[in-house]
């Protein structure tokens, strides 16, 4: 087994240690800053607040991002930063303030827009990057320590990622306390969004032993911890393990990427709104039962490790914990009414993500899947 492992992000974890911002932009020497956050945040005052906690650092804020950010969320990021000749960014949120960061830091310093990149196979410059500061405030989607930023080409209608060594923060703060707010629906999907890193990245092609055991670990977690933070929002212990298992779980898929769950979440997401990590979930289950086999049945042992019988009584688990959750289970639900709806869904999920997937799936395998959802 040839295997490959790199983890450059500099991760501060831990209850108020969103406080220590302004010394870690000191510690890099950083001076002038963008903050990039959601919409939510600039409203509720959590963004003016750091703004004010970091003395000057931070000389304008950026919050014009949609939920699954788009190349144009980018582009506009991009301006922000080139106008106020930005040494950094310090990006405050969930994946979509994240994603949108890291594309628009990536080519700050040049001239071209993001759809060069995105689609358009031009590589990243190290002389056009800036650094990023990722702050997290969902205990979900991992990307304050990975190098992907998932984007949307509205003009061209593509869903797609963009990935290099030099899109990874330069340090990420996962503060458990930022979390309290999240609602349960949001802690919910975002939570699955874990589970399914931490799955994925085992049943890819690309394993491998140390980000194996982070996916045992996430997994652990995920079962013992989500739905305590989904029904009781202010158990800090809950939230803090949910954090945990976020990060861990990044560090799992980090290398690996993830597989046929995620590829089949654009579709339903980009068509039917259904959010991120609701969107992995609907797959989830289906996607252990159908590897369970694979390899001499790798995900028996992994599903016992984590407190199962075997895989089968892990997606069952899985089931259980998204009906708890309000999560959608069947696409009658999202609102697939028709056969050519399955068709497209179908189309749209053949993705390179399935390549990686330990028992290849034809589209077939997809089609069937989908319609055993109905």
């Amino acid at each position: 087994m040839s295997w490959n492992f790199s983890m450059p992000v500099k991760i501060y974890f831990g209850n108020d240690k969103v406080k220590e911002l302004p010394e870690i932009i000191d510690s890099f020497g950083f001076e002038r800053g963008v903050l990039v956050c959601s919409n939510t945040l600039k409203r509720n005052g959590v963004a003016d607040e750091i703004i004010k906690n970091c003395g000057g650092r931070i000389v304008a804020v950026f919050h014009d991002i949609r939920p699954n950010p788009t190349t144009d969320n980018v582009n506009d990021c991009v301006k922000v930063l080139r106008e106020n000749d930005a040494q950094f960014a310090v990006a405050l949120g969930g994946g979509s303030p994240m994603d949108c960061c890291k594309a628009a830091c990536a080519i700050a310093k040049g001239e071209d827009k993001i759809e060069i990149y995105h689609t358009g196979g031009k590589p990243i410059d190290k002389n056009e990057v800036i650094p990023m500061i990722a702050v997290a405030t969902t205990s979900g989607t991992g990307s304050e320590i990975t190098n992907i930023s998932v984007l949307t080409d509205l003009a061209k209608n593509v869903k797609s990622t963009m990935n290099d060594p030099l899109m990874y923060p330069v340090a990420a703060i996962v503060d458990p306390k930022l979390t309290l707010s999240v609602p349960p629906k949001v802690t919910a999907s975002t939570g699955l969004d874990v589970l399914a890193h931490a799955l994925e990245s085992f049943w890819s092609i690309l394993h491998q032993p140390i980000c194996e055991s982070c996916s045992v670990h996430a997994t652990r977690l995920v079962f013992e911890y989500l739905y305590k933070a989904y029904s009781e929002p202010d158990n800090l212990e809950a939230r803090e393990k949910m954090a945990e298992a976020s990060i861990v779980a990044g560090v799992a898929f980090s290398n690996p990427r993830t597989a046929g769950s995620h590829a089949c979440s654009f579709p339903l997401t980009n068509l039917y709104g259904v959010p991120h990590g609701e969107a992995c979930a609907m797959t989830l289950d289906y996607f252990t039962r159908f590897n369970a086999e694979a390899e001499g049945g790798r995900l028996h042992r992994f599903a016992r490790d984590c407190g199962f019988k075997d895989a089968y009584d892990m997606a069952d688990a899985i089931t259980s914990l998204k009906k708890k959750m309000g999560m959608a289970m069947t696409l009658t639900e999202i609102g697939v009414k028709t056969d050519e709806e399955i068709e497209t869904l179908t189309q749209m999920s053949m993705t390179p993500l399935l390549e990686k997937n330990i028992i290849p799936l034809s589209y077939d395998d997809v089609k069937n899947m989908y319609l055993s959802m109905k």
